[in-house]
């Protein structure tokens, strides 16, 4: 019997050993998540006037006629400019069998350098969306908002997830979820999904998050633990009176309230937060594997990371406000790995914490609370 849910590692790589999963070169090392698969840039891209759709019955290709206005060769790097758009072919492609769907997201270390990053395919009529049989290309739309980025050939900037049926867990099951294995530290708000909030209080240096800085250096994105959080961000203090006001087109980074855990059968995403409650988006990368924050997996609980820009209208946010929803996703077996067990993820068991390109900054809260 096929079970539905969320394709584990073992079963990804047996995609792509049957060549559901193509790929320009062998996969690498550590490209196979306990939940999902990084995709791979590969060697050019197409700096586009806008972002666009294949849309039904078209291929990216033909559209590319009417949006490229130039060409870029990714051998031995090249530089993505801040405020532009780009589209890159990817390394990988699908061939996925009947009964079969996938869904992408940013990465972590993408949506922590607000390096806004979206799956596009043929025919596609939404971005992130690939639905049952689908055959063709992936292509990587990439737009750069508060740092311009150096990348290479072979650069992770998404993931991919494999889907098989319905996976997603609807309230009551998520609240005998949370009775069974304790999904959050504090107190459990379920209501389409599980709800988190945002940790204004301030700790350490009294700092409760980090706000992009205008006219930052380069970040070449194969230097990991290189910059200096202080040449790319200020710190976020809280008011007098508490919660902090985002300003309109900035960008921060803040941390939730609550410790989260995700045990190992199962998979969670975090939903976009709805307009209608604030002038704000949270998050850019939203998968949450396997074993986060799970004490087997070395963690004990691990605060989820928001990336936050602003909109149109500075907004007062106030601590303990709820920013956001994780649902959660049966897997259809247990990962051969979970989430920080062997695989040097670099997020476990995380507070705010910045991309992995940044030294620990030398004051402000990284606990895992």
């Amino acid at each position: 019997m096929t079970l539905p849910g969320v394709l584990p590692d073992h079963e990804i790589r047996a995609l792509h050993d049957a060549g559901a999963i193509r790929s320009d070169a062998p996969l690498a090392e550590g490209q196979v998540q306990p939940a999902s698969l990084d995709l791979r840039l590969g060697p050019r891209a197409w700096r586009v006037r806008a972002s666009f759709l294949a849309g039904a019955g078209r291929r990216v290709e033909e559209r590319l006629a009417e949006f490229a206005m130039h060409e870029i060769s990714l051998e031995g790097g090249a530089v993505l400019e801040r405020g532009c758009v780009y589209l890159a072919p990817l390394q990988e492609a699908l061939r996925l069998p009947p009964g079969l769907s996938a869904a992408a997201n940013a990465k972590s270390s993408t949506g922590r350098l607000d390096l806004f990053t979206r799956l596009v395919t043929d025919r596609g009529v939404e971005f992130d969306t690939i639905p049952e049989g689908y055959e063709g290309p992936l292509y990587a739309e990439i737009s750069p908002r508060a740092f311009s980025v150096l990348v290479r050939p072979g650069a992770r900037l998404n993931q991919i997830r494999f889907r098989r049926g319905r996976a997603a867990l609807d309230d009551e099951a998520l609240v005998a979820l949370h009775a069974e294995a304790r999904l959050v530290d504090g107190e459990a708000r379920i209501d389409g999904g599980l709800a988190f909030s945002v940790d204004l209080a301030p700790r350490e240096g009294g700092i409760v998050g980090w706000r992009a800085l205008d006219n930052a250096p380069l970040i070449d994105l194969d230097r990991i633990g290189h910059y200096a959080p202080e040449e790319f961000f200020a710190p976020v203090r809280p008011l007098a009176g508490g919660g902090v006001i985002l300003d309109p087109g900035a960008f921060y980074i803040l941390v939730s309230r609550e410790a989260v855990h995700v045990p190992p059968l199962f998979a969670a995403e975090m939903t976009p937060y709805m307009a209608v409650a604030g002038e704000f988006r949270v998050h850019y990368a939203g998968f949450f594997d396997p074993g986060f924050g799970h004490a087997e997996a070395g963690g004990a609980g691990a605060r989820g990371v928001l990336e936050v820009r602003c909109h149109e209208a500075p907004f007062a946010l106030e601590h303990g406000q709820v920013v956001g929803r994780l649902v959660y996703e049966r897997m259809t077996s247990r990962p051969a790995a979970l989430y920080g067990a062997g695989l040097r993820s670099n997020y476990q068991g995380q507070g705010l914490k910045l991309a992995k390109q940044f030294r620990q900054a030398a004051h402000g809260p990284h606990d895992a609370r």
